[in-house]
């Protein structure tokens, strides 16, 4: 059986419609229950926060969370030692929600006066990922065949039945990361019911991926 290979690109710009914050908490104490007990309390204190402005409790996700041992090197007698020091504990979140300035002004003011002063940036993503991907897949394939067409037309044979699809099913990141939390927030103006004056239009998305499709091939119009 006579084959063609094809790989088609699909490629796809989105206007970002969701705002994402990634906060990250952190502390350290001398034993591990404490580390533990406090990453729970500044997580709550966080959520009742996060509530004051339209969120659910349910809306802060967590991303990745670690209690981690902690040493530092020191000299004794001319000789380098290591001790411990305690146990770091690492919360880093996410909360999401449709682009909004006025709002995303308030998040941010409150977040950075707040005593947890957790660290935190922003970026935009879509609502709907999985769309998107579809998208992209289907434009993907679009093009492969397009191509197949194109080349077993000049070449004289004919496209037959697909006899394999193979795609990576690999992550695709749909986010756009326009600044970074310092200098965007030195440089917003403060407004006088508490909060920043983002002026902030993120650039569109763009993303591709790529499939990879056999066809059988068959030369019978030459013959």
């Amino acid at each position: 059986m006579r084959t063609i290979r094809i790989t088609g690109k699909g490629q796809i710009k989105l206007r970002p419609d969701m705002t994402r914050i990634t906060l990250l908490l952190e502390g350290m104490y001398p034993e591990y229950e404490k580390a533990l007990c406090r990453s729970s309390q500044d997580t709550e204190l966080l959520r009742e926060l996060l509530t004051k402005f339209g969120f659910e409790r349910s809306d802060l996700k967590t991303l990745k969370f670690s209690v981690d041992t902690e040493y530092e090197s020191y000299e004794e007698k001319k000789v380098y030692k290591r001790r411990f020091v305690g146990y770091m504990f690492h919360h880093m979140m996410k909360v999401e929600f449709e682009s909004d300035n006025d709002r995303l002004g308030r998040v941010l003011y409150a977040l950075a006066n707040c005593p947890l002063r957790p660290e935190f940036n922003i970026s935009y993503t879509v609502k709907d990922p999985e769309a998107a991907k579809n998208e992209l897949l289907s434009r993907a394939v679009a093009d492969a065949r397009e191509k197949a067409s194109v080349l077993t037309l000049a070449a004289g044979v004919m496209l037959k039945s697909i006899q394999s699809i193979d795609y990576s099913w690999g992550e695709i990141d749909f986010e756009v990361r326009p600044m970074n939390q310092m200098p965007m927030l030195e440089n917003a103006r403060i407004r006088p019911s508490g909060s920043y004056d983002m002026n902030i239009e993120p650039d569109d998305i763009e993303a591709s991926d790529t499939v990879t499709i056999l066809w059988e091939i068959d030369d019978r119009c030459n013959k």
